[in-house]
């Protein structure tokens, strides 16, 4: 017999909650083990649960959508992150693709896209809104270009590249440290030697970088 698959569902929205809910219900592949109404819970019920996916909204109080995102990619947790939003725009898409979602679904589509979404993501995969993937197409193009420029990027060993990825989130050495579990001590390292792969010279050089490309690492 198969395990279901756990997820949560975390919406401020009563009825787009209870929407959600009813819809994966309906599918006996899934098992609903929270349904929160704010970012701080959902990101408690994903540390309580450890729940194959959660099924977030952007826009929530206390901590949003990417936040929480952006924790459980950071921690060591391997939750499968699917963000269900209203938002069409590019830097919001880049955004949740930075943060490391799986699964984009704009709310418009949920009835539609929602559950092949979540077949997607917790069997490894991705799942994006057909409505974006133009934006997916651009980001990739952008990617290649980058990399082509500056061929170090190949280099880059899985730690480094997380590492590039929150300086460009304007996080310091200390807070990468906190999030990694290392020291900053080895952060300041890890910079270093990002810098030398990349022919960066200079203090802020880095920095720099990693912001004017920041959706494109």
């Amino acid at each position: 017999m198969n395990t279901a698959i756990t997820l949560i569902i975390a919406d401020d929205h009563p009825l787009m909650r209870r929407g959600i809910r009813d819809l994966i219900a309906a599918e006996p592949a899934f098992k609903i083990v929270a349904h929160v109404a704010n970012g701080r819970e959902a990101w408690q019920a994903i540390q309580d649960h450890h729940p194959a996916v959660a099924v977030l909204d952007i826009e929530m109080p206390l901590q949003n959508g990417l936040e929480v995102a952006r924790a459980v990619r950071d921690g060591e947790h391997r939750t499968a992150i699917v963000l269900l939003t209203m938002f069409k725009e590019e830097h919001v898409f880049n955004a949740a693709v930075d943060a490391g979602a799986r699964g984009y679904v704009l709310k418009e589509n949920a009835e539609v896209e929602l559950l092949s979404c979540l077949r997607a993501v917790a069997g490894g995969g991705s799942f994006f809104s057909p409505l974006m993937t133009n934006f997916l197409l651009h980001r990739t193009a952008q990617a290649k270009q980058l990399r082509q420029q500056k061929p170090g990027l190949e280099s880059l060993t899985p730690a480094q590249r997380r590492i590039l990825q929150m300086i460009a989130e304007d996080k310091t050495s200390k807070e990468i440290a906190d999030a990694l579990g290392i020291s900053s001590r080895t952060v300041d390292n890890h910079r270093a030697n990002i810098s030398e792969k990349l022919g960066l010279h200079g203090s802020h050089s880095l920095l720099k970088f990693a912001f004017d490309n920041k959706g494109k690492l």
